[in-house]
């Protein structure tokens, strides 16, 4: 059950109407009636991992009591290291265990050693990476006297199977959304309306860019030994342009229904693709999972490497996006992926501009030259790593970038997909970017973008977009951070 199925649809629809026009006298059944929902939705998939997350939920929300209430040091780092334990064992296990047998059969190969590990037949429950973030950062808050422990079980399930959020986040902190579970929820009508808004405008990220982009990325990356160079630089380029799409557009779409239903979560993306550096990009990508680990991975080993000073910092740092690639999921790629975007944080470490934000366009309409290369550069950086992320092996990512560095990288492209499409939905790529330039400053891009144009117009925009994903949408294609 996806955001853009019929099947959530009808789903969110019954809720709705339930929660708000039925249950919303009294917040405990309200919050009753959000944790059903959110195990039915999470059951669509698979029904049982339900005990998984019921589970690793019971023994967190008993942890979190035992911590805050025990004042012996000992027992109590027992207590975070089994909430520990299950959370990363479980990420182990699930997401890493072929992973390791693969790898060590690999090695144990290299060196003429019959070592051949049989892997298992293992399911990757859905959105395991993102509740299990959530349950860690439960456990080390009320360690170290951040949150106090919640007594309601129901607020706390809820807070870790929130569905809007379960299986591709934002990565809500508990300090922020445990005491919106706990008060009365108001139907706010202007909330409402720009949660919609911003509904639609991630469905026209999904549907009219991400998807028509996979028809264009899928036949490049599948046949990249035949075609030039300049074929795979666009490949890579629209790549880009996609996760992008995708993963933004389904946090838009998250982060509206929560507004419909009276909860704020995390914004998860700040026009990314405006940023400067590579710092400003990670502060304006995926922003949830950059502040957890931030918060829980680099500032202790930035701690613990402070005698060592910039070489310290840039150790943390490897580290740190080191631990974001392997987050991704059970590939080297994603590890070579991590560990490259540490490495361009290098120059601005050494240069001390690591810490220093900028503002592009500040006080202008359009930006500066030095600005607008800045922006360029640090866009190319990221593309060339999604080559990474996208390819299936380190191998493939290698015979990729061979090809695409070739003289053929100056010949005409050759578009494997239907040109008419390919050209629309490249049109539709600059309206996106013109749209999220003007509207840059507010919390989604049309937050506030039609809102003082007169009412015709402004329908005629809202209604424009809502066309172009019924008869622009590309084929149907799974959201791809589902898979992590």
């Amino acid at each position: 059950m996806i955001f853009n199925s019929l099947e959530f649809s009808i789903f969110f629809l019954v809720f709705f109407l339930l929660y708000w026009f039925i249950f919303n006298s009294n917040v405990k059944i309200q919050n009753l009636l959000l944790l059903i929902s959110s195990y039915f939705f999470y059951a669509w998939w698979d029904w049982r991992f339900l005990f998984l997350i019921v589970g690793s939920s019971v023994l967190n929300y008993i942890l979190g009591i035992l911590i805050e209430r025990t004042s012996n040091l000992k027992y109590r780092r027992m207590l975070v290291y089994t909430g520990l334990l299950q959370g990363i064992g479980g990420l182990a296990y699930f997401k890493y265990f072929n992973f390791f047998i693969t790898s060590f059969n690999e090695v144990f190969q290299s060196l003429d050693i019959n070592g051949n590990l049989q892997t298992l037949n293992i399911i990757i429950p859905l959105g395991i990476s993102f509740f299990t973030f959530r349950t860690i950062s439960y456990v080390l808050d009320i360690d170290s006297g951040k949150i106090k422990a919640t007594r309601d079980w129901i607020v706390f399930f809820n807070y870790i199977s929130f569905f809007p959020t379960l299986i591709s986040g934002p990565i809500d902190k508990a300090k922020s959304f445990i005491p919106q579970l706990k008060k009365q929820r108001v139907f706010n009508y202007d909330q409402a309306i720009d949660g919609m808004r911003q509904i639609l405008w991630g469905l026209f990220k999904k549907i009219v860019i991400a998807d028509n982009c996979a028809a264009i990325t899928n036949p490049i990356f599948n046949n990249y030994q035949e075609l030039p160079g300049s074929s795979l630089l666009l490949g890579a380029f629209i790549y880009t342009i996609q996760i992008y799409a995708d993963f933004s557009g389904y946090s838009d779409m998250a982060i509206g229904f929560s507004r419909l239903i009276g909860f704020n979560v995390t914004k998860n993306f700040d026009y990314p693709f405006f940023a400067q550096n590579i710092a400003d990009f990670w502060r304006k990508w995926h922003i949830s999972l950059t502040a957890w680990m931030t918060e829980y991975v680099f500032t202790p080993f930035s701690f613990l490497f402070r005698d060592l000073g910039k070489i310290g910092l840039i150790l943390a740092i490897l580290i740190n996006f080191t631990i974001i690639g392997i987050w991704h999921g059970a590939n080297w790629t994603y590890v070579l992926f991590g560990f490259i975007h540490g490495l361009y944080f290098i120059p601005l470490v050494l240069s001390g501009k690591l810490n220093k934000k900028k503002i592009i366009a500040k006080d202008t309409l359009f930006p500066s030259y030095r600005e607008t290369l800045n922006v360029l550069g640090t866009f190319t950086l990221v593309m060339l790593t999604m080559v990474l992320f996208r390819a299936n092996t380190i191998g493939h990512a290698f015979y990729y970038f061979n090809g695409l560095f070739s003289k053929s990288l100056f010949s005409v492209p050759d578009i494997p997909s239907a040109k008419f499409m390919t050209l629309i939905t490249f049109l539709f790529i600059v309206l996106m970017f013109i749209i999220e330039w003007i509207g840059r400053k507010q919390e989604h891009a049309i937050a506030n973008i039609s809102l003082k144009w007169n009412t015709p117009m402004r329908w005629v925009f809202y209604y424009a977009l809502i066309l172009s994903v019924f008869w622009f949408g590309g084929q149907e294609q799974q959201f791809i951070y589902l898979q992590f």
